[in-house]
């Protein structure tokens, strides 16, 4: 019998795109004790293929509901089949963009919140999806957060603000705009996405223990506009937000020089960091710092859900699908997060 007690809800784990790592990431999860209380939705025959591309020694055992993990023996994958994947899925060839595996990863997405909405799960996990393939595949979402996003709202309700956080062992990272061009991203750093970040920010870091959080928020522009000589952004925009957060109690500091602010916020021995959270204002200004730090070790955490979302911070690793040879060790850090998220 499996070690996971039935009283406790799953993590669900998502299978990403069928043509990608994530199936095999997935596969070399489950064959260590991280993913005890986990169970896949995806294609059982593409995540038999993964357990044959890892080395095989892996039983994928096909279950009807969430709960029924706890029947799963040892040494088994519990996978739970998605509906309405297309049926010719296991002919879209690994390592290419392929419509029917993007249209099959957000199917994926779909019915674990479906899950969590309704309890059955504890958390969500998602494997990499290719953005490419998400289009391809008719889905009109540029990524994970904005599906989510949508997907957690109410019918004719309003969406929920949701901020991407990647976070490992020494930083975390909340960002204001998140998979636009630049040049639309600057012009969507605005007083209130600043101020929300910032509020949304606050609320998370509670979620998960922290009473006091200090965010340190970075500038648009370099050396942080150096009093407006660079860019105005931070005159105009930035500060009167972390002025007003600061008004509602939130402890905001900056803005700071872009270049430097992560290395004052990083915890790494020997240099307690000065903050808990960096606020950036574009994807690349905050996930780079994070990545460079390693990617097997950073968590992609989808902050204002109303349920817990993790994810590993790599993609699909198209030119090393189905040789093997990917590491899992981002998604079991995604899974640890997402399990220590949903406790609180």
């Amino acid at each position: 019998m499996s070690a996971f007690s039935n009283t406790v809800a799953p993590i669900v784990i998502t299978m990403g795109d069928a043509c990608g790592i994530g199936p095999e990431i997935i596969a070399k999860l489950f064959r260590g004790a991280q993913a005890a209380d986990c169970l896949v939705i995806g294609d059982v025959g593409v995540m038999r293929r993964a357990v044959r591309v890892t080395g095989g020694g892996l039983v994928v055992a096909e279950i009807d509901t969430p709960q029924a993990v706890a029947e799963v023996p040892p040494n088994a994958m519990p996978v739970l089949q998605a509906e309405a994947l297309p049926l010719d899925l296991l002919d879209a060839p690994l390592g290419v963009i392929d419509a029917r595996a993007g249209a099959a990863a957000a199917r994926c997405v779909e019915q674990a919140v479906t899950l969590a909405r309704r309890g059955a799960v504890s958390a969500i996990v998602t494997a990499p999806v290719h953005k490419e393939a998400l289009a391809a595949g008719g889905v009109g979402f540029p990524g994970h957060t904005e599906l989510l996003q949508w997907l957690a709202t109410e019918p004719g309700g309003v969406p929920p603000p949701v901020r991407m956080m990647l976070a490992n062992g020494e930083l975390r990272t909340v960002l204001v705009t998140i998979h636009q061009s630049l040049r639309s991203a600057i012009d969507a750093v605005t007083f209130e996405s600043v101020l929300d970040t910032l509020r949304i920010a606050q609320r998370a870091a509670f979620s998960w223990g922290q009473t006091a959080p200090r965010i340190a928020v970075a500038g648009l522009n370099p050396h942080a506009g150096e009093g407006g000589l660079f860019g105005d952004e931070e005159i105009t925009i930035i500060a009167p937000a972390i002025a007003a957060a600061r008004a509602e109690g939130i402890d905001a500091r900056g803005p700071y020089a872009p270049d430097t602010v992560f290395m004052r916020a990083r915890h790494a021995p020997g240099h307690p960091g000065e903050f808990d959270i960096v606020v950036a204002m574009t994807h690349d200004h905050g996930l780079i710092p994070v990545k460079y730090l390693g990617v097997e070790h950073g968590v992609n955490v989808t902050l204002g859900l109303p349920f817990v979302r993790t994810s590993p911070d790599h993609g699909t690793a198209f030119d090393i699908a189905g040789k093997g040879l990917a590491d899992s060790s981002s998604l079991a850090a995604a899974v640890a997060m997402a399990r220590r998220l949903a406790s609180h």
